[in-house]
């Protein structure tokens, strides 16, 4: 299926998820008060991909989604932000993404202890086929991003064709949890009344941005909508003008800061995008919002969801069994820190899932996360993120170092 085709048909998928949502029939109604809508706009494209009428690996859509429609609906989410109203989120946030970091890097060691006790086997090998090896660069996605696995492959040097399963058990299991994420959000009232959580805080910047957004709304008019998007992809290439000129200088004149990811594009790009909407929410260009800013930021995030639906193989499992049984390992034991975390310090499940998605999805799906609770959150999913890229290569590998010291 080539890609203008795929464009259409994810486009059709939207649609009837979307309109189906907003139905009036019971039958709807009754079926997706079980299945949030956001995770079938993920898992339906998941299918083309499982059942191989879209190569998910090869798809030219994934790429321009992520650097140019992402940029530019944060830009479009941000122009509105209030950030005295974000402060109230308070410390927890932080807490949660410090524990989401810490988690994954004593996850890995744990998963490839246990494995080495019940099946040494699948976290054996020697040499560049050492897996401990190729698990370290997955802890640097999982932390940082891929700028930052890509540093740490560097460092332990696994073999091609065990990176290439790497890359695999990452797309499986992260993917896997996205969707687990996506489901709760729609059950978020729920589950913080599990944890013993006091959403109050979140739930005051909601009602406050979406108050401040209601009091502003129109009709948008052919002029406002080009202005939006004007914004949001002028933005965009402002961004994408200026990553291309930093990040290569920082390469090439501070190779040191290569640490923290500053010589990553994507890193730039997302980070200026931010910056750019964030410094429009102090003009008159917030104004936009009331024509619709962010319905336009939520199809493109929508359609991303969906991209990131197509890069999923639910039938991949059978390919890497044993490391994706690793992977699992290490993202329970992820789950359980964070889920324990978050009944001590009693702190709602939107900050359990969006400081785990910041560390293992990164900025493509941690504002993906944040807006299936509310399109207006979508920047704290971003914000977080950032952070992930700073300590993601130095936590990866002492990752790695412990898997080293455990693997039989």
């Amino acid at each position: 299926m080539s890609d203008p085709v795929t464009l259409g048909v994810l486009f059709l998928i939207l649609a009837f998820v979307l309109t189906s949502a907003e139905s009036a029939r019971s039958g709807w109604r009754t079926f997706y008060q079980y299945v949030p809508p956001t995770l079938l706009c993920y898992f339906l494209p998941s299918l083309l991909n499982t059942f191989g009428w879209v190569d998910g690996n090869t798809t030219g859509l994934y790429p321009v989604v992520s650097r140019v429609l992402l940029p530019a609906s944060l830009i479009l989410f941000t122009i509105s932000v209030d950030l005295r109203a974000f402060r109230r989120l308070g410390s927890r946030s932080m807490l949660m993404f410090a524990a989401s970091a810490v988690s994954i890097m004593l996850g890995g060691p744990l998963a490839v202890w246990v494995m080495a006790q019940l099946a040494p086997g699948l976290v054996g090998g020697a040499g560049p086929d050492a897996v401990w090896r190729g698990l370290a660069t997955l802890a640097g996605t999982w932390i940082g991003g891929g700028a930052n696995q890509t540093a740490l492959k560097e460092v332990f040097q696994p073999s091609n064709a065990l990176f290439s399963a790497i890359v695999a058990v990452d797309v499986f299991v992260s993917n896997l949890w996205l969707g687990v994420l996506i489901y709760g959000a729609g059950r978020s009232e729920a589950i913080d009344r599990w944890l013993r959580a006091d959403a109050g805080a979140v739930e005051e910047v909601r009602q406050r941005v979406e108050q401040e957004v209601e009091s502003v709304r129109r009709i948008p008019s052919t002029s406002d909508l080009m202005a939006i998007l004007a914004v949001g992809f002028g933005g965009t290439a402002l961004a994408h003008a200026l990553s291309d000129r930093i990040a290569p200088y920082i390469g090439t004149n501070y190779p040191a800061l290569s640490r923290f990811s500053l010589d990553a594009p994507f890193f730039w790009i997302v980070g200026l995008a931010t910056a750019i909407g964030i410094g429009l929410s102090f003009t008159r260009v917030r104004r936009l919002e009331g024509a619709g800013a962010s319905r336009v930021a939520s199809v493109f995030l929508y359609l991303m969801i969906a991209t990131i639906g197509l890069k999923m193989d639910i039938l991949a499992i059978a390919d890497h069994p044993g490391l994706i049984l690793v992977g699992l390992v290490w993202m329970l034991f992820h789950v359980i820190l964070m889920v324990s975390f978050s009944r001590l310090i009693r702190a709602p499940y939107f900050f359990v899932a969006v400081g785990s998605q910041a560390c293992i999805g990164g900025p493509a799906t941690a504002p993906i996360v944040a807006a299936a609770f509310h399109p207006v959150l979508a920047p704290v999913g971003v914000l977080m993120a950032i952070l992930g890229y700073a300590v993601g290569t130095y936590m990866g590998y002492l990752c790695g170092v412990l898997m080293q010291l455990v693997s039989p």
